[in-house]
């Protein structure tokens, strides 16, 4: 849909036309397509969307424009609204609100309602409590394939899956019974005999980031969240899941470059916020980079001696960082998808040897006939090739170790990507060349 014809048709009050395109709009593009309206017009168009589609359009909304459509629509209209849409997503808006919309919503909505969003919003942020919805279907072990079919029929339309539904004794979960189960065995069985109590949950204080990990593993739906007494309290959709994957993803990604996380997107990020959560990483390293130029001040006598050897630093930093940050890219992504144990530490070590041998040698053994072409010094061809394998083979080991170090001293293995890799794996290069040039060419 052209963004520019929409906006041309609600300018003529053309609402008709308008009304028309949203009806055949999926829910998310729509959201997209409001995103260049503000004011009058925003509230016109939302209007105009199918009653229907009103609260999965409205949840799909950047917290922007939901700021702004709250403090313009009606009570009635924000009343509608809120009882549209599904509990989680009403509290992941809640967070991202201020304070005076917050009270607005919370008093807007029933008391019963409120006690539901006030116990979510406590949950700490990073736990599957915070992303979970306690709108799901649950039954008992008595109940019949005929009756589960029709309890859904009278209120699925208020829950946010019915995929997969519960089977509970005194809110203890003793089972999972799937909307393919009840649609294909005869309306007389009960639930006990349906149900499936080989279950794969979580706690409410589990991290989102596991959650995530067990719907990847598993290919769930839907993922059953318990309290510290073992009763259900609610469940992990699908949906949420895969927003919890992204959002750790690129919080990954953002830490991997010596950038701090923010939950905001790149263009709504203010300059000064960009400009904060990045220079700190900045300054660390640019300070801790002081000790490779005292390395360097230390061999100055094999500069004045060799000056040659300077031609050779850039080539021997450059090839040890990215050794050094491929192989703790492999490592951070291994133990992000759970492929990598802190149990498989020698296993690791092992392998990178290898790996480090064979590259080592195959670039070292390049480089002495490159050296040979250019300068015709078999002495200085044998010194930076050999301090390239050593190199090569330190970082590659400091590279895989150091995201292991991280996991076991309990911190975000992406700390330990390319800028902090690269930094130490300068100062240790430059030390094992001038040591090799020094004990070879300075005897």
């Amino acid at each position: 849909m052209d963004n520019q014809v929409f906006m041309d048709l609600l300018a003529a009050r053309e609402y008709k036309a308008v009304r028309s395109i949203l009806n055949v709009m999926n829910a998310v593009d729509i959201a997209a397509l409001l995103e260049d309206l503000n004011g009058a017009d925003l509230v016109r168009a939302f209007r105009l969307i199918p009653k229907d589609d009103a609260a999965e359009v409205f949840a799909n909304m950047s917290s922007n424009l939901q700021t702004a459509l709250i403090e313009l629509f009606t009570e009635e209209e924000l009343k509608d609204m809120l009882d549209d849409m599904y509990l989680d997503d009403t509290v992941d808006m809640l967070e991202d609100l201020p304070a005076n919309l917050v009270t607005k919503i919370l008093t807007t909505v029933s008391a019963s309602r409120r006690q539901q969003i006030n116990q979510l919003l406590n949950y700490p942020e990073d736990s599957a409590g915070s992303v979970m919805t306690t709108e799901y279907v649950s039954l008992k072990k008595t109940t019949t394939v005929a009756d589960a079919l029709r309890l859904i029929k009278h209120i699925g339309i208020h829950k946010e899956t019915i995929y997969t539904c519960y089977v509970l004794e005194n809110r203890r979960l003793i089972g999972i019974v799937t909307a393919k189960d009840l649609l294909t065995e005869d309306d007389e069985k009960t639930m006990e005999e349906l149900m499936e109590t080989e279950l794969i949950t979580v706690t409410t204080h589990t991290d989102k980031e596991a959650v995530g990990k067990l719907f990847a593993k598993y290919d769930l739906l839907a993922l059953p969240v318990l309290d510290n007494d073992g009763m259900m309290v609610g469940i992990v959709t699908v949906d949420d899941a895969i927003d919890v994957i992204e959002e750790e993803a690129t919080e990954d990604i953002a830490k991997m470059n010596a950038i701090v996380p923010t939950e905001k997107t790149y263009l709504e990020t203010s300059v000064f916020e960009h400009a904060k959560n990045r220079i700190v990483w900045l300054l660390i390293l640019m300070i801790s980079a002081t000790f490779t130029g005292m390395i360097l001040t230390h061999y100055e006598n094999a500069f004045e001696a060799i000056p040659l050897l300077v031609a050779f630093i850039p080539m021997l930093m450059d090839t040890s960082g990215n050794c050094g940050s491929q192989a703790s890219t492999l490592i951070i992504r291994g133990l992000a998808l759970d492929q990598i144990h802190l149990r498989d530490v020698f296993r690791v070590i092992f392998k990178e040897f290898r790996v480090s041998f064979i590259v080592g040698l195959t670039l070292a053994i390049v480089n002495f006939v490159r050296i040979m072409i250019m300068y015709q010094d078999a002495v200085i061809a044998l010194v930076v090739s050999l301090s390239l394998l050593l190199t090569i083979m330190l970082a590659k080991l400091i590279g895989s170790m150091m995201p292991l170090l991280a996991t076991r001293l309990h911190l975000d293995p992406a700390l330990m990507a390319s800028p902090l890799i690269t930094t130490i794996v300068d100062a240790c290069s430059i030390t094992i060349f001038f040591a090799i040039a020094t004990a070879i060419l300075l005897r």
